[in-house]
């Protein structure tokens, strides 16, 4: 096991596997706690210091199990890195709180214990959300929530460009929109096309909505997705900068003033509140109509395998408190608006917060990056599908040559 850790944790020095907005790094040990009663606790939430509400309902589940949680916070990439170095040298923690995509990974070096094994109950969990978490035909862990895209629009730019929202269910429609705004002067759309994971998360829901799968890049349907983005940029209705631009810069441009709409998440619910004109959110649509499948952010508590089987006890009963209805909505209102996983979660969030019923149908029809069982050949398919995305954009070639170059080197890839 240790020569694959290894590997794999050079693969994820090199390939960054979070979205939305992250935080900046935090230190700490990595100590897996004592028999006396504490437990360790990893999460990837250094902006949430201790003494704050997070950190304080970490501390909570751990009163209730009958010990004491000793916490430690960091980026994204480095907890995903320190998960595998941790268990390559028999210190991991009892719980991980990971990114999504990174449960695969995780699970591949067989360095996690399996929800049944821990005796977790996941029969109320929405199985496109699980899916995220589940290798092999086995389930390890439990979304604590999920966030996901869809499209931000300026009402009071639309509302000049005499266009409907609620008339967009299909490309067609969104071209058409997009050609009303940018004939008043304003840019139609902002979207993230950088050569990052968050390029290809931004990409997602138009390939998917075309109908083209992960396992196949070079698809005719892949094709007429990228081709879309392509044809915004080359009309004008999308600025040349989406080629650099971040999620985070996608939304300095949308604050602007100057489009109609940005494909941006559920992170950026508050700021639209705040913004200095009238904002709506409509779902991405799927090429011949619907709602195109997003891809899930968020993510996900799992237990590392420990020496002392006598600890997973405890451990479910940490999982198990933050993992109840309330506790989903908790983690809903402490991270903007995380959807919780179930559908009771997601009723109780709803009675709250009626204005996120978008958000929880974009849930509803999201997808996980790594289900389909493509686990850990997902971030190696999705490095070759943003760097596409940017030899098209850039004008390098055109999609059908990105796309079946792209494929090539996938296939490459993920036969070693």
């Amino acid at each position: 096991m240790n020569t694959k850790v290894l590997r794999l944790t050079a693969v994820l020095a090199t390939a960054t596997v979070a979205v939305g907005a992250l935080a900046g790094c935090s230190g700490g040990t990595n100590s897996s706690g004592d028999a006396s009663g504490t437990y360790t606790w990893w999460d990837p939430y250094p902006q949430h210091a201790e003494g704050s509400d997070w950190a304080k309902r970490v501390q909570d589940c751990g009163t209730q199990a009958g010990v004491t949680i000793q916490r430690t916070a960091y980026d994204t990439t480095a907890l995903t890195n320190q998960a595998l170095l941790s268990a390559q040298d028999g210190t991991s923690p009892d719980t991980i709180l990971i990114d999504n995509p990174a449960v695969s990974t995780l699970a591949d070096t067989g360095m996690l214990s399996t929800t049944e094994e821990l005796g977790l109950d996941t029969s109320k969990i929405e199985p496109n959300l699980l899916a995220a978490g589940e290798l092999d035909g086995k389930t390890y862990g439990i979304p604590i929530g999920a966030n996901t895209l869809a499209l931000y629009y300026n009402a009071d730019v639309l509302s000049a460009a005499g266009v409907d929202p609620s008339s967009i269910t299909d490309w067609a429609s969104l071209d058409a929109a997009l050609a009303k705004v940018s004939a008043t002067g304003k840019k139609g759309i902002s979207f993230s096309g950088i050569n990052t994971e968050e390029g290809s998360f931004q990409f997602l829901p138009w390939f998917w909505g075309a109908g083209a799968d992960l396992t196949d890049l070079s698809s005719p349907q892949a094709v007429e997705a990228l081709s879309l983005w392509k044809g915004w940029v080359d009309k004008g209705y999308a600025p040349n900068s989406v080629i650099t631009n971040s999620q985070n810069t996608v939304w300095e441009e949308f604050l602007t003033g100057d489009f109609g709409f940005a494909e941006n998440g559920t992170w950026q619910v508050n700021s639209a509140a705040k913004a200095p004109f009238k904002t709506g959110v409509i779902q991405l649509p799927a090429k011949d109509g619907g709602a195109a499948p997003a891809p899930t952010g968020g993510e996900f508590i799992v237990a590392p395998v420990q020496k002392d089987t006598a600890r997973y006890e405890t451990t479910r009963k940490i999982i198990d408190c933050m993992t109840t209805t309330e506790g989903f909505v908790q983690t809903a209102d402490t991270f903007a608006y995380y959807i919780p996983p179930t559908e009771e979660g997601q009723k109780e969030l709803l009675t709250e917060h009626s204005d996120l019923k978008t958000w929880v149908s974009a849930v509803q029809d999201a997808k996980g990056r790594t289900s389909d069982n493509l686990g850990t050949k997902y971030p190696l398919i999705s490095e070759q599908l943003w760097t596409a995305v940017q030899n098209v954009l850039s004008g390098v070639q055109t999609p059908q040559q990105a796309l079946d170059a792209a494929q090539t080197a996938a296939q490459a890839a993920t036969s070693k």
